[in-house]
């Protein structure tokens, strides 16, 4: 299995399908923060009565059933291949974005974010599935940066396009046309993308592989801890920053929407840039001879410190200095992610388990979107302005970077059961 695997992946170029992945990612999140800029809308907020607790929640529904489905998606993408569940959720996830903008009720408006989380739940497990089968260890942080440029440019891109359709034309027509103009990405997937449907033999083989790492050998490893805690706490401050910075910018700096969007942009380009370049520079250290976990940590430290600058921000006494701290500590928050990724769910994790670990992972993702939203507005509403919610961020900053020095050790991988190396064999009728 593994060879056919090789060859087929020899067919294509895998930088080729990573930045299929990356643009994919990037649609991702342009549909699913697009919510943060109508929740900036004075208008948006009439339509459906919104107070600042249920501008919360609503901003937190895509993750709850985002999070929800990461492991099962994790399980289907390692059995099933990444190609054909990919493209049937990418679908799935455009079109109830763009149906967004024709609901009329609150209900219907949490439904469409409900199953925009359903479908994305795909995205990352699949793109882990495709790296773990493509890229070696000294490819990955640089692999892993360009993927996340897509994370960081969605963002980035959605918040000021976002603002100027609400601006030009109306929120209904924003989310009508960013859900639809992605389904453009739909032609070349099809096209580049090798069909990696396995045969019966091919799928006996993978359920036979999966199962030397059950999901107890995952919960039981300190690592797998360390990631969890880990990706919680660095989603927590990329997805207030999603969710909550243009309504801070507008609300408590005095900023205009579209002015809003421009300086989110700046705060997602900045983590990119650093992003891919903490990647590319961790890969040539360890390609050097440098130990890959050691390396990699240093960088995951160093980003979570250096994102604590978040608290600058908040007590800022002018408008550009709370600019400069906030654009500044996201972006040093970019040192953290393509090595942490690296780290937490390739390098420390077996192969035959990628994709069921980064489900997992995505779980303390997704939640930490759903508590970044929704309690960033409950400490909005208790104290009646964006200290609060900038405390929390500093806080578990500092809780990322202590686990990443205690959990992330290599001695503390997941471990793989001893069980038979030759595949179960595959019935198959004939006929006489």
């Amino acid at each position: 299995m593994e060879t056919n695997q090789l060859k087929r992946s020899a067919a294509q170029n895998p930088w080729s399908v990573l930045v299929l992945l990356a643009l994919g990612l990037l649609i991702s999140f342009v549909d699913r923060t697009s919510l943060s800029s109508a929740l900036a809308d004075k208008s948006f907020i009439r339509e459906f009565a919104l107070t600042s607790v249920e501008r919360g929640w609503l901003n937190s529904a895509v993750f709850w059933s985002y999070g929800l489905f990461q492991m099962p998606m994790g399980w289907l993408v390692d059995r099933y291949g990444v190609k054909w569940p990919y493209s049937v959720c990418f679908v799935l996830w455009c079109m109830a974005a763009a149906v967004t903008g024709m609901v009329t009720t609150l209900s219907a408006l949490i439904v469409m974010r409900l199953l925009i989380g359903v479908a994305e739940a795909v995205v990352v497990p699949a793109t882990y599935r495709y790296l773990a089968n493509n890229f070696e260890e000294t490819q990955k942080g640089t692999a892993l940066g360009i993927f996340s440029i897509g994370g960081k440019m969605g963002p980035a891109l959605g918040a000021p396009i976002a603002a100027w359709m609400i601006v030009a034309y109306s929120w209904k027509v924003m989310f009508i046309a960013t859900g639809l103009v992605g389904l453009i990405w739909l032609v070349p997937w099809l096209l580049v993308v090798r069909n990696d449907y396995p045969s019966r033999e091919e799928l006996a083989a993978a359920i036979h592989r999966a199962s030397s790492v059950p999901l107890r050998n995952l919960l039981s490893s300190p690592v797998v801890w360390g990631g969890l805690i880990n990706n919680f706490c660095y989603s927590y401050f990329a997805f207030y920053c999603m969710t909550w910075m243009p309504a801070y910018l507008v609300e408590q700096r005095g900023l205009s929407l579209e002015k809003s969007g421009i300086y989110t942009f700046f705060s997602f380009v900045g983590i990119a840039i650093v992003a891919a370049l903490a990647g590319w520079t961790a890969d040539r250290i360890i390609a050097s001879g440098k130990d890959a976990v050691v390396v990699r940590k240093w960088f995951i430290v160093a980003g979570f410190i250096g994102g604590t600058t978040v608290l600058f921000g908040a007590y800022a006494p002018s408008l550009e200095m709370a600019l400069f701290w906030n654009v500044l500590s996201l972006s040093l928050l970019g040192l953290v992610t393509a090595n942490n990724l690296a780290l937490c769910k390739l390098t420390l994790i077996p192969k035959q388990a990628v994709g069921l670990n980064t489900g997992l992972q995505q779980v303390a993702t997704s939640l930490a979107g759903g508590i970044s939203a929704s309690l960033s507005g409950w400490l909005l509403h208790l104290g009646g302005s964006y200290e609060l919610p900038m405390m929390a961020i500093f806080a578990f900053l500092l809780v990322g970077a202590t686990s990443t020095v205690v959990l992330l050790k290599r001695k503390w991988a997941p471990k793989v059961n001893d069980i038979a190396q030759k595949a179960p064999r595959v019935e198959t009728q004939t006929s006489s």
